[in-house]
């Protein structure tokens, strides 16, 4: 009976990980849609499965584990961009409340934020259990419980 019921909880651990094997971020330039600078707006802006962002030419075989959010000011003018992340670290030494900031020549400022714990981020993400692939696993373990 104890071999079943690790069965169950294994199938279910399963399928979380399957849900957390990818992450959705908002993919939006303010300088193309102005609803993606701050305070976002993202009523219209489709949030993007970063799983199937391309492979980038100069990163091979690297895929995006992150949602990236960067803030630019050029001459005064303040950019949003935020896409799918291929590189780098949550945060500053993991904590995702810490951007990286940089200066740069020509008046140029540059906040790099990088985070992974949610969907999205920045908002609420419900997660939906695949109810027929826990039903599967929960009739299995039933049957081997009681008939095996």
């Amino acid at each position: 009976m104890a071999i079943g019921i690790r069965f169950f909880f294994l199938i279910t651990a399963l399928l979380c990980v399957q849900e957390g094997l990818s992450i959705k971020c908002w993919v939006c330039r303010s300088d193309s849609d102005p609803k993606c600078s701050d305070p976002f707006d993202n009523s219209t802006v489709p949030i993007t499965n970063c799983k199937q962002e391309p492979d980038l030419e100069h990163l091979p075989g690297v895929r995006p584990t992150m949602c990236r959010k960067i803030r630019q000011k050029v001459n005064g003018e303040w950019r949003y961009f935020r896409s799918c992340a291929y590189m780098g670290e949550p945060g500053i030494a993991g904590d995702e409340r810490f951007c990286l900031m940089r200066t740069g020549t020509y008046n140029i400022f540059m906040e790099y934020c990088t985070c992974n714990s949610k969907d999205g981020c920045n908002s609420a993400s419900y997660r939906y259990v695949n109810w027929l692939l826990l039903l599967i696993g929960l009739i299995t373990t039933v049957r081997y419980i009681f008939v095996v």
